[in-house]
């Protein structure tokens, strides 16, 4: 079975991340890494939770993503190394400025191969008060309401 152009396997999702930021907009970025680090992520071996980018100087930096090390490699890097991540100046830039400003952070949001590269799904993200996150889950659970009331109705309808 031959590979299609474009396909994307996700390998790790950083699912506290929208419970906890607003995501402004999102980038995809490329990742610099070891033989036995794209290995670990291939088998699916990645925590994204707790991890975020940093901008120093003129490059970009993700920091605290676990990678676990890959059983049969010889030289085996630290799981928790900070990685270069492969962004356009512009980009970099663009987000600098925005992290600037107060209140915005970087975030990984998704980690996934994309035709056999690893790619980082970046989000520029504000925090959540509780309040939001209350209201947020609030929502979730009214429309999740609303979706049995329905199903319950079309139910009694065909009979």
């Amino acid at each position: 079975m031959a590979k299609e152009k474009g396909e994307v396997k996700t390998v790790a999702l950083n699912r506290k991340a929208r419970h906890d930021y607003f995501i402004a907009e999102t980038l995809e970025a490329g990742m610099s890494l070891t033989g036995a680090e794209i290995k670990s992520i291939r088998a699916g071996r990645v925590n994204l939770r707790d991890s975020y980018v940093i901008i120093k100087g003129r490059e970009a930096w993700l920091v605290g993503t676990h990678i676990s090390p890959y059983p049969q490699a010889r030289n085996k890097p630290d799981p928790k190394r900070t990685r270069r991540l492969l962004l356009n100046r512009k980009e970099i830039n663009r987000l600098a400025g925005q992290v600037k400003q107060k209140g915005f952070t970087i975030i990984p949001l998704r980690l996934y191969l994309k035709d056999s590269w690893a790619k980082l799904e970046i989000g520029l993200a504000r925090g959540k008060r509780e309040y939001d996150k209350r209201a947020a889950i609030a929502e979730r659970e009214a429309k999740l309401e609303i979706e049995k009331g329905l199903a319950e109705k079309r139910k009694r309808r065909s009979r």
